[in-house]
């Protein structure tokens, strides 16, 4: 009888998720600068579209990193795995679960 290999979820996909949450999260932060900077530019329109460069490569870098995540977690949905919560955890820098801690024998 041979042994059933438990697919891995792939390397890639780990940097896809923390570069997606940490993109999206200056995404938003600089989106509190760059409404009064437009504002404050406005009276020079090649200043203005500069910031409207910088708006949308970033926008379109995010909608990159989005269909990436969602292509590697189809991936792994499709082998019929189960990310732990212990892997989502670590991609946020939680401590792992409590869990572990209580089900030590008292």
């Amino acid at each position: 009888m041979s042994e059933q290999k438990i697919p891995e979820i792939p390397q890639w996909l780990r940097f896809v998720l923390i570069s997606d949450r940490a993109g999206s999260a200056v995404y938003i932060g600089a989106g509190f600068f760059f409404a009064p900077a437009l504002a404050v530019l406005s009276p020079w329109p090649a200043l203005t579209a500069v910031c409207w460069v910088l708006i949308a490569v970033a926008g379109l870098w995010l909608g990159l990193l989005g269909i990436a995540m969602a292509t590697g977690l189809a991936m792994v949905l499709r082998t019929g795995t189960e990310i732990p919560e212990d892997y989502w955890r670590s991609i946020i820098d939680y401590p792992p679960t409590a869990r572990q801690r209580f089900d030590a024998p008292r």
